[in-house]
């Protein structure tokens, strides 16, 4: 008897229940024609309108859900005009990350041959690199409670053993089973700011420890600005980054430009026990309703969570689903006949989930 899965499911704010119902039913119809697992969702409350409605951005019930599912599906959250009293967003993602450990931010960036892609790419070349970011503390440790008077402003950047141990092993081991599946060379890169930053070398010290216990693999490391300028002059040298929270923060949305946009930018924030998985767009309120949102994004977080748990579970066929998925979404894409207008296309979010659908089932 199939193994099933309880997936706790957060439509967000804005486009995000657009994006996420058609995501929802292809996960559906894999799990359906699948002997191997079978899926269950759960759905639960949170985001800025909830907020607006009820004053709680993350309800009790929703955390709960979020705790015993085994994978947790979240769309886009947040409203620019709906945030806490001190002016602070709405960012229950972020409430997510930290109640649940979930220390380790997945951050894809590929382009395949024939993407459109605002780089000009040498023939022949693809990109197909992961940036890691730790996801609970650096810059972003003080989010909300930074020290602010009349004349000064102090925001606190910390950097824990406990945590950067556990990324760097996470990472790691990612850059290994890369280099197994034949997806990665195998190279490792530590981007801080260790020349000017006592804490950035603390975090390069705990990377090239854990990089000793991994001979079979290639570590180095880089300085955060040079690899903002190789990203864009020579994307398809790397293999797995990991970096610091904010530094991430910036670099991933870099890595989505080399894409072609943030509708085609998946991610997942992993810890020991539980993970998120969501597309890295914001939830566009300005054209919620309208149908023409990008699900790519959506969905390739979805196949992030199959491949996820399949490993965690030792699912063969989840992994296969997982794969599979990704590689249907990358074909639409690279092929370019059906694209959202935000890649350069007139598809609506219906069109664009049902060619993934047709290039998972019918070709």
């Amino acid at each position: 008897m199939a193994n099933t899965f309880e997936v706790a499911v957060f439509a967000g704010d804005g486009i995000g229940p657009e994006i996420t119902a058609p995501t929802v039913e292809i996960l559906r119809r894999m799990a359906d024609a699948s002997d191997a697992y079978s899926l269950t969702f759960t759905d639960a409350a949170a985001g800025a309108a909830h907020y607006a409605k009820t004053g709680e951005s993350l309800p009790e019930s929703s955390m709960v859900a979020a705790k015993r599912a085994d994978a947790i599906l979240l769309s886009a959250m947040g409203l620019p005009d709906v945030r806490y009293p001190d002016g602070t967003e709405i960012s229950p993602q972020i409430d997510l990350r930290k109640a649940l450990t979930l220390f380790a931010g997945v951050r894809p960036v590929t382009v395949k041959a024939g993407q459109r892609t605002p780089l000009n790419m040498p023939e022949g070349k693809e990109i197909d690199f992961v940036l890691i970011r730790e996801s609970t503390e650096g810059l972003f440790h003080t989010q909300g409670c930074g020290e602010v008077t009349e004349n000064e402003a102090r925001e606190t950047l910390l950097i824990t053993r406990e945590i950067s141990e556990k990324l760097f092993k996470f990472t790691f081991e990612l850059a290994q089973s890369r280099k197994k599946a034949g997806r990665g060379k195998g190279r490792v890169t530590c981007v801080d700011k260790a020349n000017v930053f006592r804490a950035f070398a603390f975090f390069r010290d705990m990377f090239d420890a854990e990089a000793a216990k991994h001979p079979e693999l290639t570590a180095d490391h880089a300085y955060v600005d040079a690899t903002a300028l190789w990203m864009v002059q020579k994307p398809w040298d790397f293999d797995v980054m990991v970096t610091e929270n904010m530094f991430g923060d910036i670099l991933s949305d870099l890595g989505a430009g080399l894409m072609g946009g943030l509708g085609l930018a998946p991610s997942a924030d992993i810890g020991l026990e539980n993970a998120v998985f969501q597309p890295c767009h914001g939830s566009a309120p300005d054209i919620a309703g309208q149908g023409v949102a990008n699900p790519m994004a959506m969905i390739l977080s979805a196949a992030m969570m199959l491949d996820w748990l399949g490993i965690n579970n030792d699912n063969a066929g989840m992994i296969a689903d997982g794969k599979r998925l990704r590689e249907a979404v990358e074909d639409v894409v690279a092929e370019g006949r059906v694209l959202t207008r935000d890649l350069g296309g007139s598809a609506g979010t219906a069109e664009a989930a049902s060619a993934v659908l047709d290039a998972l089932f019918v070709s």
